[in-house]
């Protein structure tokens, strides 16, 4: 699995051979479209599982970029904690390479194709107590919290649609973005998110690589 090209293959092999399909989450327009050099992990959504995860990873090469495919109808609280145990791994690989990176595999409705997005940096944490001990509470930062149809930015309501637009007129100084996530979003409420943040061009905003999963 050397090139992007591939991973469609792989993923119409794997489910024909396994009767498993990742329905995966869908975004209007990708900034990445095309990553070399990689190999493979799922996440399907299995209703038999206690937790209704089923984890993926045979494929897996320590050294390689890494497509993670989840499955749209997961939430949070769900995919998660098996995400934090791929980077952990990844991380913890005595064959890892310090330029290969992680990347969420989305369905690019735009282009009709398969497009990513680069969480390689991303630190998630979990739990209240953690997330309440870590979360800046000063005024360089702003806290962004999504739910499922509304984000509050420090309090203030904000229609999801209008995101980037509202925040360029809300953050009139320089501010550093903390994202809250209810841990009940599905995955494709999450993709949704990240790919508008993706969006923000604001010399004045900059996203934290801090997340908080409630």
């Amino acid at each position: 699995m050397k090139n992007f090209y591939s991973i469609i293959l792989l993923c119409v092999v794997f489910s024909s051979c396994n009767q498993k399909t990742v329905l995966l989450p869908e975004i209007k327009n990708s900034n990445i479209t095309d990553i070399k050099d990689i190999s493979a992990a799922y996440l399907f959504y299995d209703e038999s599982q206690p937790d209704s995860v089923e984890l993926n990873r045979k494929n897996l090469i320590s050294s390689t970029n890494w497509l993670v495919n989840v499955d749209k109808r997961l939430t949070l609280a769900q995919a998660i904690p098996h995400i934090k145990f791929l980077q952990d791994k990844k991380q913890n690989s005595s064959h890892k390479n310090k330029d290969a990176k992680n990347y969420f595999t989305c369905n690019d409705t735009n282009r009709k194709n398969l497009g990513f997005i680069d969480f390689t940096d991303v630190v998630y944490h979990e739990k209240d107590v953690e997330a309440n001990s870590n979360s800046p509470k000063n005024y360089n930062y702003a806290i962004a919290s999504f739910t499922k149809d509304s984000v509050f930015v420090n309090g203030e309501n904000f229609n999801p649609e209008n995101l980037i637009l509202s925040l360029d007129h809300f953050i009139d100084v320089p501010r550093k973005l903390i994202l809250h996530f209810d841990s009940d979003l599905t995955f494709q409420d999450y993709i949704r998110y990240k790919a508008i943040l993706l969006e923000l061009k604001s010399p004045n905003i900059s996203v934290e690589n801090q997340e908080f999963i409630y």
